[in-house]
């Protein structure tokens, strides 16, 4: 019954509207996208950098309200332009991978700061009514370069949430999705194809996951929670290293941890716990309260 009035409630935020999804060519942006497609929305306008992945997009889906926009968010002009008329924007664009990242220090924090500060920047001028911000559990308590950038990226949506008056925001901040393009799945897969043992970091390494489906269901759920800047945690299952790769193969080898990767990631620093909200499927943190 809660799932079929959430539902309702979804179709009714949705109905007509004008989205933006920013990196919404990659893994999770693309099945976002689609599922977003399946509400009477008006368009939806994917920008992305990667030219192929847009033309395989729009090829699979097939859909006249899907706008492709070839375009990087470090140009403000043309986040200003994709960004005209638009009522709800999920912003996914980043730099994501760890070991490029911290050998690419300032593509990193010019994509991933600057390029969301051009997203809010872009907010203050257009209005939107909501603006979701996608991060990752690498932003608690910080290690790497990328956890760094996202962090920032959270305290920027969190900043104009509180002082946006026309716009609502959020972030969303996931651990790892087993379905999503460059983890380690795809590196084992790769290895097992070609009769090679699975690289392990390092066998007692917890990660948390989560399915993609599962992870847009819960963007969706907190669209319709967004007020404040609120960052939105989802309860995900933790794994070792270990017990994911013994269930695609007992050959493996160790090449130890990378730089800044800790053993267990968390969800939340001890900081944030003293202040979140629990709910029996998230964590809630109010930076800001009115």
């Amino acid at each position: 019954m809660k799932k079929i009035s959430q539902k309702i409630t979804l179709i009714k935020e949705l109905k007509n509207k004008s989205i933006l999804v920013t990196g919404g060519a990659g893994s999770i942006g693309s099945i976002l996208v689609a599922r977003l497609l399946e509400y009477p929305v008006k368009s939806i306008r994917v920008l992305d950098i990667d030219e192929h992945a847009l033309f395989t997009l729009n090829k699979k889906l097939k859909d006249p309200r899907l706008r492709i926009l070839l375009g990087s968010i470090l140009d403000q002009d043309r986040i200003d332009m994709a960004g005209d008329d638009v009522d709800i924007i999920f912003h996914l664009a980043a730099i994501k991978n760890i070991e490029i990242s911290e050998f690419n220090p300032i593509e990193t924090i010019d994509t991933n700061v600057n390029g969301t500060i051009n997203m809010i920047k872009m907010l203050i001028k257009k209005k939107p009514l909501k603006f979701i911000n996608i991060s990752t559990d690498k932003a608690a308590d910080a290690s790497t370069l990328y956890g760094n950038t996202k962090q920032l990226g959270e305290r920027l949506t969190s900043w104009a949430g509180f002082h946006m008056k026309e716009t609502k925001t959020a972030t969303v901040r996931f651990g790892n999705v087993f379905e999503s393009r460059g983890n380690v799945f795809e590196i084992w897969n790769e290895e097992i194809k070609n009769n090679k043992p699975l690289s392990i970091t390092e066998p007692s390494m917890q990660r948390y996951f989560i399915h993609s489906k599962d992870a847009i269901d819960f963007i969706l759920d907190c669209l319709l929670l967004a007020k404040l800047g609120e960052i939105f945690i989802p309860k995900m299952k933790l794994y070792t290293i270990q017990e994911l790769a013994d269930k695609i193969s007992k050959h493996q080898k160790i090449i130890g941890l990378r730089q800044g990767e800790k053993l267990q990631e968390i969800l939340l620093s001890s900081e944030e716990k003293m202040i979140a909200i629990e709910k029996p499927n998230m964590w809630i943190i109010n930076s800001f309260k009115k």
